[in-house]
């Protein structure tokens, strides 16, 4: 079979919300944010990676949100992330014992499962 894995997940995200995306990716969710390389970095956007996710988000001049399309996060305490999501302002929708749904400060749809 061609292909073996997955490499990374690319969300867009509006000019200027790098502030509002390391709040979310890294102060809500935990993802450790890393730095992008020097000739990436002038564009903007965010990378938040760790040994078993990366997910990057890059600027789109015509950006809209993903509604529909959405990467899935394993998530440790579904529970305490669904609360925490929140009290920070970013409603989650539970869809079963160990699914739920948000969305990022810029309106993309994030599915979170056990």
């Amino acid at each position: 079979m061609p292909v073996i894995g997955l490499d990374h997940v690319q969300l867009a995200m509006p000019a200027g919300g790098e502030p509002a995306a390391r709040a979310f990716y890294t102060g809500i969710l935990g993802i450790p944010e890393t730095p992008k390389p020097s000739h990436l970095a002038a564009r903007g956007g965010c990378w938040f990676e760790s040994p078993s996710l990366k997910l990057h988000l890059g600027v789109d001049p015509d950006f809209r949100p993903a509604q529909k399309a959405h990467p899935g996060l394993v998530v440790d305490n579904l529970d305490q992330l669904c609360a925490n999501l929140t009290v920070a302002g970013h409603p989650t929708t539970r869809t079963s014992p160990t699914q739920a749904y948000t969305s990022d400060p810029f309106g993309n749809r994030l599915e979170l499962l056990t």
